[in-house]
């Protein structure tokens, strides 16, 4: 395996360390999106009890932690709330379309898609998450009701991802569509999209192999809890 895919072991990391780190918090070792961009925490690969201890800080007592990718067991204190597989799809063999049909949104349009997504419950969208790179919608009649934009950005790399349809309009294929449109922008900066999914979401993992995404591991989404008697970053 190559370097280049090893950044997709940690991608959140990569992608603050990166690309996006002019969104970085940090704390010691620790670094965190915006809560408003997005909410999820990196640690460095490996990490030990220092580190731990730095991410508790940063993320304030008792404080939910959204984290991805293989996480070693968290120390005493920490608390699981949520723990589920996952699939890291990467698109090495996606043939990119841009649609006409497509059209980049903007801030303004953010009202609109806080309400797609929770609609469609695509996953975290937050106010200032359009902020981390192209978004994607199609309308009807004036209406957004679908959805793709990119996410996560290690170098070399883009994810796609709040990828979503309002109930009414699925299986037309908008969705497909608006990802080998958010696709097409990714390859023109000649990076190369990738993206995740829960891995029993089998409708949605066939769809993007279809498209020419495949399996590249498996992987954990979890929410841990932070200790309640840690100072605040």
């Amino acid at each position: 395996m190559s370097d280049r895919h090893l950044l997709l072991d940690n991608p959140v990391w990569a992608s603050l360390t990166g690309p996006h780190a002019r969104f970085a918090e940090r704390h010691g070792s620790a670094l965190r999106y915006p809560d408003d961009v997005s909410p999820f925490f990196a640690l460095p690969d490996d990490p030990g009890p220092a580190d731990w201890s730095d991410l508790a800080a940063l993320a304030g007592p008792g404080a939910t932690v959204p984290v991805t990718g293989e996480v070693a067991a968290a120390p005493d204190g920490w608390e699981v709330v949520a723990h589920g597989g996952g699939v890291q799809l990467v698109g090495d063999d996606v043939v990119p379309a841009r649609d006409d049909e497509a059209v980049r949104l903007q801030a303004s349009d953010v009202p609109e898609m806080l309400d797609l997504v929770a609609r469609a419950q695509p996953g975290p969208f937050r106010p200032r998450t359009i902020e981390m790179g192209v978004y994607l919608g199609i309308r009807r009649r004036g209406a957004l009701v679908a959805m793709a934009g990119e996410r996560l950005h290690p170098p070399g790399w883009t994810e796609i991802s709040a990828v979503c349809t309002d109930p009414a309009f699925r299986r037309r294929g908008l969705a497909s569509r608006l990802v080998l449109a958010v696709a097409a922008g990714i390859r023109a900066r000649g990076e190369t999209p990738f993206l995740h999914a829960a891995a029993n979401n089998t409708t949605a993992i066939r769809v993007y192999e279809t498209l020419g995404f495949h399996l590249r591991r498996r992987t954990t989404f979890a929410t841990l809890r932070a200790p309640a008697d840690v100072p605040v970053a």
